[in-house]
């Protein structure tokens, strides 16, 4: 018995029948934007994450999705990779939700065949959102002249520093249908058969805790990870965490960002303003 014990520990923990391996991508941040001490999600950064984990010989991958949204397209890739993966390897994909995921993070955790949330969990906002400010009066009080000068009628379309105009705002609201309908098709290509209740209000952008989600279909069960994969899998299940190394250079701490600080200051406004949305 102890021969057959030492022989076991030599084989890898991915071969053994009794100890099935589920690989872990956590997808934690914004998706798209970001901040020196806060990076964010992007498909650059994340594929080869992803082609990691999806390997031979594993039970599952497992997705911890803690994401208020962002950059819809980056959302996409990413989403679309964890797909083409799956189907490659055969994988299940069984995703949870931690504080949010939201918008874009509701998109990633779509990339899943099972979702699961906190009972606190905040998920939803299935929708498009563009914001930003007017500096028109502002630059006048300053004594400030705007001098643009572009070639094609709208390069400067919706410059802040100009008044709104109504032409603009509408083309950007098309622009914005076309997204969404991407959006709400996904959600229900892959939550077929499972969404419940007014898809007025399910794609309206309003967002839930994990119990309501729940009672939408837009997840399928209240649960945490450790839990639900020993359900799944058994207590002798091994979660084997799939992490990019970060090293311990200047970078780690922000600082290679210096010369760039203007847009890392912009980029890390842009990422309170989308956590703090919920409360975060």
């Amino acid at each position: 018995m102890a021969k057959a014990s030492f022989v076991s520990r030599l084989i890898p923990r991915r071969f053994r029948k009794s100890q099935p391996t589920i690989n872990l991508v956590r997808l934690h941040g914004a998706i798209g934007v970001g901040s020196p001490l806060r990076p964010p999600l992007t498909f650059k950064d994340l594929n080869p994450l992803l082609e990691r984990a999806f390997t031979k010989n594993i039970a599952a991958v497992a997705l911890s999705v803690n994401s208020p949204g962002g950059s819809a397209v980056q959302s996409a890739l990413i989403h679309s990779r964890i797909r083409a993966l799956a189907s490659e390897y055969k994988i299940p994909v069984y995703v949870f939700c931690e504080d949010v995921a939201a918008s874009g993070g509701y998109w990633l955790a779509c990339a899943g065949d099972e979702i699961y949330a906190d009972e606190s969990s905040i998920v939803g906002s299935i929708g498009v959102i563009s914001a930003g400010f007017g500096f028109v009066e502002a630059i006048g009080k300053l004594g400030v002249e705007r001098r643009v000068h572009t070639s094609g009628e709208n390069k400067s379309i919706l410059d802040p520093f100009q008044p709104e105009k109504q032409e603009d705002v509408d083309r950007l609201l098309a622009l914005q249908s076309d997204v969404h309908g991407a959006f709400k098709a996904l959600v229900r290509e892959r939550r077929a058969g499972k969404l419940k209740g007014d898809e007025t209000e399910m794609f309206s952008g309003a967002f839930w805790s994990g119990r309501q989600a729940l009672d939408r279909g837009l997840i399928d069960g209240i649960g945490h990870l450790h839990d639900v994969l020993k359900k799944k899998f058994g207590d002798k299940m091994v979660l084997k965490n799939i992490a990019a190394s970060r090293g311990w250079g200047l970078s780690r701490l922000g600082f290679g960002t210096v010369a760039g600080l203007p847009d890392s200051a912009l980029a890390a406004i842009e990422t309170r303003a989308l956590w703090s949305k919920f409360g975060l």
